[in-house]
């Protein structure tokens, strides 16, 4: 047994000890060895192994399967570029709070600074985002299994905490098994299949700290973050009478959240009733400018991470790390008006989306997010596409706490949303799996559809609402008709991609819907991965915006 072959087999042992359940392998030649042993790994059935030749999809497919599963996974690739490849997904891990670990293969240190094929300064190469686990080039020598295994025991444990990290392994030849003496020691792990070593996960301060006053009119608005946090901030309004907007993938623990919350925000200046005394924001809400547009106006209390809290606007006034039951001793009296307000006006502002969407010509993005949410059964996933099918749901969506709902929100970037979407829909194969994804984003990792035979398959349906480019750009400002001259070149970007085709090639099926009741059918749960694609005109987008704004604060406040 080599070096080199020796290693790759401890550490594919022990990231199984660690309960490291699934790992993504890309080929390449220098992390053969590890290749070779994971494939051993999981015939014996110790982890869940996943193939994929493009690095970055393989790494936002880790990404997923890590968000299912709750563990920490793993992707494998050679040294190079291929490293490189990994970096968005490491970025969207380490602002989403999510174990990602990358083991990159290396070249050993006499090939770097020699003009050595494929070699570059990959340790550290994610820094500050990933942290470093560096290994020592394997040797025929004693006492190095207790090395090995201790390292991949302390990356699997800084990755339990939420933080990636890079695991640099230099190989050196021979990098497959050859015919050579036993290895001089044992290389055995713990008994019982323990890990080498075992390590308390960090203590997750839960205690109250809120020590300011929180007025009865105050208004709840959580966007992504720790579920737990977000479900103790949110009993705590549910108890005081608070209103509560919710983006999609917030977790309220089944509080009730206000439908259409973002569309009343835009227009409280002709609501007196509705101006909250102040703002208590949970965690790190990013879709509407809304949201935006309220901070300032009310004192903001922010409930998120220390001392990395949200506040792009610097309005916060306190930030404390928790808010739960114990402190309503904190909340200024109850006002039963307050509530029922809100409540009223999200009413009036549901109905009126509801009217206007169905009177609208089919299909928009709007329509689109509204009817796939409602249509999907219990206990689906939905992932959500960055950019308009998560800010779709935001605005028009019911709330359903039955649905298990994700989105890349940590750098919020349309790198590997289909690679997420399938590793979502992989590690937790018992739920149906469904994704809604724009056409851009979705061309931007069609390579997520690219799965060898021998691989294991998702029970997903992509939803791709297909408006022929950037659709976000047509709400911004420079959609706007004076910027028309050089809107659709550098901006809408359309692309006149055969997505039929385009799937036809992967051996996706796929089928094109025109009308809600086609659309409502092919929702239906089926076995498999398949693309339900959607065309709709992206010259009426920025019109049907203004005219659900208007026809919203026109019901509500007019």
């Amino acid at each position: 047994m080599n070096p080199s072959t020796a290693q790759a087999m401890v550490i594919a042992d022990e990231l199984a000890r660690n309960d490291v359940r699934h790992v993504v392998v890309c080929p390449g030649s220098r992390n053969a060895a590890l290749s070779m042993a994971l494939v051993d790994a999981d015939a014996a059935g110790k982890l869940k192994l996943h193939v994929r030749v493009d690095e970055r999809s393989a790494a936002f497919l880790a990404m997923g399967l890590a968000i299912a599963t709750g563990r920490p996974a793993a992707v494998v690739c050679t040294s190079g570029t291929a490293v490189a490849n990994m970096h968005p997904a490491v970025l969207e891990a380490y602002h989403a709070g999510v174990g990602l670990i990358v083991i990159s293969a290396d070249r050993p240190p006499e090939l770097h600074g020699t003009g050595a094929n494929q070699t570059i300064d990959q340790r550290n190469l994610f820094a500050p985002a990933a942290i470093l686990v560096d290994f020592p080039v394997a040797e025929r020598r004693t006492g190095q299994n207790p090395v090995w295994r201790g390292l991949v025991s302390r990356a699997v444990a800084q990755a339990e905490a939420g933080h990636p990290v890079q695991i640099n392994i230099p190989f050196r030849e021979p990098l497959v098994p050859t015919f050579e003496p036993s290895w001089p020691e044992e290389l055995d792990g713990r008994p019982d299949g323990q890990r080498w070593t075992t390590s308390a996960p960090p203590r997750l301060v839960a205690s109250s700290r809120v020590d300011f006053p929180l007025p009865a009119r105050t208004l709840m608005v959580v966007g992504s973050g720790r579920p737990d946090r977000a479900a103790a901030a949110c009993e705590v309004a549910t108890r005081a009478g608070w209103p509560i907007i919710a983006e999609p993938v917030a977790t309220t623990g089944g509080a009730s959240v206000l439908r259409c919350g973002p569309l009343l925000l835009g227009s409280l200046d002709k609501a007196p009733d509705l101006r909250p005394e102040a703002v208590v924001v949970v965690g790190r809400p990013t879709l509407s400018r809304g949201v935006r547009g309220l901070m300032g106006r009310a004192p903001v209390y922010g409930i998120g991470d220390h001392p990395q809290w949200t506040d792009p606007q610097y309005v916060a006034i306190h930030v404390r790390g928790w808010l739960d039951t114990t402190d309503l001793a904190h909340v200024q009296g109850h006002d039963p008006e307050w509530l029922t307000a809100w409540r009223t006006a999200a009413e009036r502002a549901a109905t009126v989306a509801d009217k206007l969407l169905e009177e609208d010509a089919w299909p928009s993005g709007l329509r689109i997010a509204r009817d796939i949410v409602d249509a999907l059964p219990s206990g689906a996933m939905l992932f959500l596409g960055s950019s308009n099918p998560v800010r779709d749901v935001d605005l028009v969506a019911e709330t359903r706490t039955d649905l298990a709902i994700h989105a890349n929100r940590g750098v919020a970037g349309i790198d590997g949303n289909v690679s997420a979407a399938i590793g979502l829909a992989l590690g937790e194969p018992d739920r149906p799996g469904y994704a809604l994804l724009g056409d851009l984003t979705f061309l931007h990792d069609s390579n997520g559809l690219l799965i060898g035979p021998d691989e294991a398959r998702p029970n997903l349906a992509i939803v791709v609402l297909n408006d022929d480019g950037g659709g976000i750009f047509s709400l911004l400002e420079q959609g706007a008709a004076e910027h028309k001259n050089s809107f659709e070149r550098v901006f809408g970007t359309p692309h006149g991609a055969d997505l039929a085709a385009l799937c036809a090639g992967y051996r996706v099926p796929h089928v094109l819907v025109e009308s809600p009741e086609q659309l409502r059918d092919a929702l239906r749960q089926q076995p498999g991965l398949r693309v339900i694609e959607v065309r709709a005109d992206r010259a009426r987008l920025r019109d049907l915006h203004a005219r659900l704004r208007a026809a919203v604060a026109d019901a509500v406040f007019g």
